[in-house]
């Protein structure tokens, strides 16, 4: 009796399931509404071409235009300064920078022209015999001769033989030794050649200084120079005398310069030349690094753009009947952000800011301001 139940169920069941499938396949399903392709909003521009400055970007250090390296010709003592010879220490021009102690060589100065005195105090009695004519001059000039005064020049000869004379005499010789010790002993004193400032200073006052060695550097800090390295491809373009605009790093000051100076030599390695802007102002340091834009040109018939415009570095999108369509164009100059470019028509309606997923014929829809 259980077998013929569970025989009956299992027959009820098969035939619900068979009953409910041809039911369902029945049924007949709704479709689906397909979804709207979604349009993407635009920010375009219009191209208005005109003459568009070419500028050339660079940068350096900047470096006193006017410059010394201190050092010494002579050997010494250093006693004396006008100011404190400190880096940061000005001076005015005609001050003593540096003064050594001279005393050693002003005794063999004056010793040389005691001996150069008695030579020709020893001649005038020679003179007066065999050379009369020439008697009153040398005369004149040991009665104005003074050892503590600057050495003078000797009388001119009136004969060659009085000339053979006096250079027999030693006279000459002693002379020129004495004027090679005044000029050594102006050595001693540097001065300062223009009001600056000093930026180095390898010794100090008390120290002994000895020949050739480096005593520090000096400055005018008031006009300024630097030096930038341009791309030789503008070298025909730049020009002496052109305006130049720098700023700092930070692009919170900026000054005006001009082209002073063009180097004709171009690097072999960088293929660039040296061009040299001569600026002054407030805030300007030795060594600051300056960012300088050099106009070099104008480029007519011209637009410029976003550099992320570009596509394959030759094509921009152009909007034509609510769809982009990828377009040829010249590129005159690239910029770090931009690119000048040329072949479009005025009035041409192009994207203002890249579309991610952009493709030539899309469909696209400008984006209103008010939007």
């Amino acid at each position: 009796m259980r077998q013929i139940i569970i025989s009956v169920i299992g027959i009820l069941i098969i035939g619900g399931g068979y009953f409910l499938k041809e039911r369902l396949a029945a049924t007949e399903r709704p479709q689906r509404e397909k979804p709207k392709q979604a349009i993407s909003k635009v920010f375009t521009q219009v191209v208005n071409n005109e003459d568009t400055p070419i500028t050339v970007k660079a940068s350096g250090n900047l470096a006193a235009k006017e410059r010394i390296e201190l050092f010494s010709e002579v050997q010494g003592i250093f006693e004396f300064s006008d100011g404190a010879f400190k880096p940061g220490v000005s001076y005015k021009r005609g001050n003593v920078l540096i003064r050594l102690n001279s005393a050693e060589e002003r005794a063999s100065l004056l010793s040389q022209k005691s001996s150069l005195q008695n030579l020709l105090a020893g001649i005038l009695p020679d003179l007066k015999f065999d050379y009369p004519e020439a008697f009153d001059s040398w005369q004149a000039y040991i009665n104005d001769f003074e050892v503590n005064e600057k050495l003078k020049p000797l009388p001119e000869a009136n004969s060659e033989r009085e000339k053979l004379y006096i250079a027999s005499q030693n006279i000459i010789t002693t002379w020129y030794n004495v004027k090679n010790i005044e000029e050594r002993l102006t050595k001693y004193n540097i001065y300062a050649p223009f009001n600056g400032v000093l930026t180095e200073a390898t010794i100090n006052k008390g120290s002994l200084v000895r020949v050739g060695q480096k005593l520090g550097e000096f400055i005018n800090p008031n006009v300024y120079e630097l030096e930038v390295a341009v791309n030789s491809t503008y070298a025909d373009l730049l020009k002496v005398g052109s305006s130049v605009k720098l700023e700092n790093v930070e692009k919170t000051k900026n000054w005006d310069g001009r082209v002073t100076r063009i180097n004709n030599l171009v690097n072999p390695n960088t293929q660039t030349i040296q061009a040299f802007i001569e600026l002054s102002g407030r805030g300007l340091r030795e060594g600051m690094y300056l960012e300088a834009v050099l106009k070099a040109k104008n480029e007519k018939n011209t637009f410029e753009i976003s550099r992320k415009l570009l596509v394959d570095n030759s094509k921009i999108y152009v909007l034509k009947d609510e769809k982009l369509n990828l377009t040829e164009i010249d590129p005159v100059h690239y910029t770090d952000k931009t690119v000048v470019i040329r072949g479009l028509e005025d009035g041409t309606e192009i994207l203002e800011k890249m579309l991610p997923g952009a493709y030539d014929g899309m469909r696209v829809e400008r984006f209103e301001q008010n939007q």
